[in-house]
This record gives C-alpha cells, sequence and structure tokens, in this order.
C-alpha cells in the first residue's frame, strides 16, 4: 500500500500541473491574463517538481512520460495558444485584414498544435537528455502570458495589429520545433569554466526583469533565444 502511494506521487504533481494547465487556458478564454500566467507559473513549478521527485523517490513509468506529456501540452501549449486567441480579439485590424478578423483568432492554435510536435520530439530525441532543441515548451508559454500581462496597451494599441501577432504566432510556433539547439539551466557544478553561458543568461536576466518587470519574463526569453543563437557553435 505505502509504496503503491510513493509510486504515485509524481503522476499526482503532474497531474496539478494539467489541473493548473486547465484554469490557465479558462482564464485566458476569459482575458484574465494575469491569472492566466499565474496559474502557467505554478504548472511550470509542478512540472519541475514531478520529474525531481520521480528521480529522488526512484520511480518511473510509462504512464508518467505520457501524462507529463499531455499536462504540459495543456499548461504550455493551449494556455498560451488560448491567450494569443483571445489576444486577437482585442488587437486592432488594418482595414485590408478586416474581413478576415473572424478567422485569425483561430490561427492562435498553431502554438498548441506545434507544442505537441515539440513534445513528441522531445519524447523521442536522445540528443535531448541534456540541452533542448527546439524552444522548450515552458519557455514559450512564460513568454505568451508575460508578454500580454506586461504589454497589454501596447498590444492592443494601433502602434500594434493583428498582423504582427500573426507573424508571432508563427515565429514562436517554428522556434518549437526548430532544429535549433538551445541550452539548458542545469549547472554541472558552480564554477565558472563549466557553466559560463548559464551564469552569463542570469546575470544579464535579473536587469531584465527589473527593467520590463511584468514583461520581463518575455524579455528573457527572447534573451534565452538571442543566446542560444550567438552560443550555437560552441
Amino acid at each position: 500500500m505505502a509504496h503503491a502511494i510513493i509510486r504515485n506521487i509524481p503522476n499526482t504533481i503532474t497531474s496539478c500541473n494539467l489541473f493548473c494547465g486547465c484554469i490557465a487556458c479558462y482564464m485566458a478564454f476569459h482575458s484574465k491574463y494575469e491569472w492566466a500566467l499565474l496559474f502557467i507559473v505554478l504548472g511550470a513549478v509542478f512540472d519541475f517538481f514531478d520529474g525531481m521527485t520521480a528521480r529522488l523517490l526512484h520511480v518511473s513509468s510509462p504512464i508518467g512520460k505520457e501524462l507529463d506529456s499531455l499536462a504540459d501540452d495543456i499548461t504550455f501549449g493551449l494556455a498560451p495558444a488560448a491567450i494569443a486567441f483571445s489576444l486577437f480579439k482585442e488587437v486592432h485590424y488594418p482595414d485590408f485584414l478586416l474581413p478576415l478578423s473572424g478567422l485569425m483568432p483561430y490561427t492562435a492554435f498553431l502554438i498548441a498544435v506545434f507544442s505537441a510536435l515539440r513534445l513528441a520530439k522531445f519524447n523521442l530525441d536522445e540528443r535531448q537528455t541534456s540541452s533542448f532543441i527546439g524552444m522548450p515548451t515552458p519557455a514559450n508559454a512564460l513568454f505568451w502570458g508575460s508578454l500580454t500581462v506586461g504589454a497589454h496597451d501596447f498590444l492592443i494599441s494601433d502602434s500594434f495589429n493583428a498582423l504582427y501577432l500573426f507573424i508571432l504566432v508563427i515565429v514562436m510556433s517554428l522556434l518549437l520545433v526548430a532544429e535549433l539547439p538551445m541550452f539548458s539551466l542545469k549547472f554541472k557544478d558552480l564554477s565558472w569554466g563549466h557553466n559560463k553561458i548559464s551564469y552569463i543568461f542570469l546575470i544579464v536576466s535579473i536587469p531584465l526583469l527589473i527593467i520590463f518587470q511584468l514583461s520581463g519574463f518575455a524579455a528573457v526569453i527572447v534573451w534565452y533565444i538571442l543566446l542560444s543563437l550567438l552560443t550555437r557553435n560552441k
């Protein structure tokens, strides 16, 4: 009995991630972006601890891996897609796009589709044991959540429009499945030599979070992508 409970602790934590993702989707569809971001962040916390717990307890199961991917696609795929969907209904539409204003919001769900592809590739790609190929889904979700919360007034102003939002959806979706090596923030030890890129990332990220405040996570994700591009051959 005790062993059965211990064995299911990681799956329970993963289920909490899924639960948070469902709430984040609901909040996003109702344009409650702050709450959507909060539950995406909570989901990311649960996502971090389910794998750690499984390793600490020395338990793993095929269902755990499948459940984790499902939870991640809801929290980090569908939830940011729902944010973009609601944002499409608020942004300015230039005259040439007005005939498509009823259809363009649905393009947001490309984020969920490409997130599922990203997760499927990750499960099968043996190259991604210590680093990533393509942008991780949690990073994409945090980008959309923090950008919408922190820069909402700009996004719905005349300075921004649905075409820019559509381009952003396409770019971020393609980054999820791009053959682009991205570094992992896992530290091998505390030395500078072994973790130089991670230290540089953290040193620059702190000022970005302070300067951009609520949209700071979005700025950090952009910095993460740029640093990965700059260091891809190292």
